[in-house]
């Protein structure tokens, strides 16, 4: 079972229009709206491609309500922790012609101390039965930033793998906290590390304790960085789509993987990569492709 631990979760609209012109209006049906964040999505995929996830996240106020209610209704086993702040919403507005997305994403706020308490206390709970530990998503405000550090801590006692997706100062307390795996993409590592080389910047995180550095590309596909080497994949040609959880599936990829004692990097890296692919040509966030299981014989490796 992989846990997810998703500490601002938020209720995700996505909207779809023939294309996006900024400073115009545009008349558009309801929009698909469902339970979101991106250790949502991770438990999502993971689901689809028949493994077990558990879902841990907060809830709280009349949109914490409808999370809630979608979770409970998508089937996905979950924990919600009650929190006072309303849940935040994210928005995705598709454009079709242009296969590209455009999201809004609230900030989202923060929690009290009894709420972290609450949520590092299932947390623990929950890790008993689990094969693999998830963190990932943005922090809501004030949070601590050692809270993903402490999951990889938990991971450890359980001897079990951890995989991390986060960015900033989260990120690098989890590779110092010896995180199994991290997966950013270009824009965040550069964040984090201050250097706009990915293969530089995986490396800053592999020197502070983390045992692999996956970079997600966008287009250009996804690096794999280890102390042993540096391996690339990606698809012949971009795919056209939405693109909103790409991350989460190579997320997905890389726990169901490491559940299950794969360690090549190679082999990781192509199955977040086919997964993060299959992702984008499906229309909501959480979601692959359902013939995902031959992208992986599509990649170019290198």
């Amino acid at each position: 079972m992989i846990l997810t631990v998703t500490p601002n979760p938020a209720v995700d609209l996505t909207y779809r229009v023939a294309a996006l012109e900024p400073g115009e209006t545009h008349r558009v049906a309801a929009p698909a709206v469902r339970a979101g964040g991106k250790g949502l999505n991770v438990a999502r995929v993971v689901a689809q491609t028949g493994g077990a996830a558990f879902v841990l996240t907060t809830a709280g106020g009349p949109s914490g309500l409808r999370l809630a209610d979608d979770l409970e209704a998508s089937g996905l086993p979950s924990e919600l922790i009650p929190v006072a702040a309303p849940t935040r919403s994210s928005v995705a507005i598709v454009d079709e012609t242009a296969g590209t997305a455009t999201i809004l994403n609230e900030t989202g706020a923060g929690l009290s101390p009894a709420e972290w308490t609450a949520l590092r206390e299932a947390a623990e709970r929950l890790a008993v039965p689990a094969t693999a530990v998830v963190g990932s998503g943005s922090l809501p405000p004030g949070a601590p930033e050692t809270f993903y550090a402490e999951l990889v801590a938990l991971a450890r006692r359980r001897s079990i793998p951890s995989v991390i997706d986060a960015s900033g100062l989260p990120l690098l307390a989890a590779a110092e906290a010896g995180a199994d795996a991290l997966k950013p993409n270009r824009r965040e590592l550069a964040e984090t590390v201050g250097s706009d080389d990915p293969v530089a910047g995986a490396r800053i995180l592999l020197t502070a304790g983390a045992g692999l550095v996956l970079v997600s590309l966008g287009a250009d596909g996804m690096l794999a960085v280890t102390g042993d080497g540096v391996w690339s994949a990606r698809l012949p040609a971009p795919l056209a789509g939405n693109a909103t959880g790409a991350g989460d599936a190579a997320v997905a990829a890389i726990a169901t993987a490491l559940a299950m004692g794969v360690a090549d990097p190679v082999a990781l890296l192509r199955r977040a990569t086919a997964w993060s692919a299959a992702a984008v040509v499906a229309p909501l966030a959480g979601e692959l492709d359902p013939a995902y299981e031959g992208y992986e014989a599509r990649l170019v490796t290198s």
